[in-house]
């Protein structure tokens, strides 16, 4: 049976782009490819309020973490991560497989980061890199990403700032330049409702200096590799070209629709299910770090996560258990991408029904 996903990735994808997904392969070579590239930069360009490079990628955004904090740490400097929740912590973990010596500092889950709290752990070494988790999907925190950074810049100027944005970007406001980031990546199956398998990256002039600095970078995510055929509005291997013809549909879309509308959207459909939340349960980010994408509610009544989603599942619909240690002991619902106001009021008067909620 279809299920509409309310779940934080992949995210529902409308029939019409999934319909875009369907033209007719094209030569990724060719002069029609580098039209499709150029068009989707152009909007691109918009949705970030950048004109700064924005390279895609045939990869999920792990790929893009990887291949960014591989050319972001010059020999004998140090990577610092900041942990609040599972997927801030695989920054750590790629950092360190990769044999860049590696430290974190970490807050309590449910918490996200202070300015102050960012600027004097980078006071503690000799660090070449930042990376922040923007939206932690886990715990449903937003992360003050432009405040984090203002502070780091006023003191740690060099430090270049790498950011995960792959359950925000697209569905809350990111201003590349104006925030003053090196790297916000993000792919294609949360917040802009394709399906997986694509990943794009925003770079600095800053982070193109410090990647050139950096010896053994790898070929695939080398960011100066990409360039050479991004100024050509092609990519150096095959990119996933029914994916660019999704993307370039859906960010007609976004831009129809109006990018302030949209936040907006996200924001009220988040605010909606935060209310059910504190009125039945109990939200588990602290208020001052609420996401507007994906809301995580503390399971306060001790119902069984995965009976109620086969119960939702039999009405067609599905919501998130808990990630990780955090499994049956919350569940996330995902506010993003397609999803709208009229679709949150059903799915939470669905789970009403279900647990005879009043």
């Amino acid at each position: 049976m279809y299920k509409k996903l309310f779940i934080p990735g992949p995210t529902h994808v409308r029939e019409e782009v999934l319909a875009a997904q369907t033209a007719p392969m094209i030569g990724h070579r060719a002069k029609e490819y580098s039209e499709l590239q150029g068009a989707v930069r152009e909007k691109l360009e918009q949705l970030l309020y950048t004109k700064q490079p924005i390279l895609p990628f045939a990869s999920s955004g792990t790929g893009l973490m990887e291949g960014s904090v591989r050319q972001a740490v010059r020999p004998g400097k140090r990577a610092l991560v900041t942990v609040c929740g599972a997927f801030s912590k695989r920054w750590f973990q790629i950092s360190e497989a990769n044999g860049i010596p590696t430290d974190k500092i970490e807050v309590e889950w449910g918490l996200g980061f202070t300015p102050d709290q960012v600027v004097e752990a980078l006071g503690q070494g000799d660090y070449d890199a930042l990376t922040l988790t923007l939206n932690e999907t886990s715990t449903g925190v937003l992360n003050p990403v432009p405040e984090i950074t203002a502070a780091v810049r006023e003191k740690y100027p060099e430090v270049v700032v790498l950011v995960d944005a792959v359950s925000a970007m697209a569905g809350s406001k990111i201003e590349f330049d104006a925030w003053d980031i090196d790297c916000v990546l993000a792919s294609s199956q949360k917040c802009f409702a394709l399906p997986p398998g694509l990943a794009v990256a925003a770079v600095s002039e800053r982070m193109l200096a410090r990647a050139a600095e950096v010896p053994n970078s790898g070929y695939y995510f080398n960011f100066h590799v990409n360039l050479k055929y991004y100024k050509k509005d092609q990519t150096p291997a095959t990119p996933a070209i029914s994916l660019l013809n999704a993307l370039n549909k859906q960010l007609e879309d976004i831009l129809a629709e109006g990018l302030e509308n949209r936040w907006a959207r996200h924001l009220e459909m988040a605010g909606i299910v935060r209310a059910w939340a504190r009125k039945y349960w109990k939200l588990f980010a602290a208020d001052a770090f609420l996401s507007p994408t994906v809301t995580t509610v503390m399971n306060t009544r001790g119902i069984s996560v995965a009976d109620l989603n086969k119960a939702l599942a039999e009405r067609g619909a599905m919501i998130s258990n808990g990630y990780g240690d955090l499994k049956e002991k919350t569940f996330r619902i995902a506010t993003m991408g397609d999803l709208t106001v009229e679709d949150i009021h059903w799915l939470l008067g669905e789970i009403n029904d279900i647990l005879g909620l009043e």
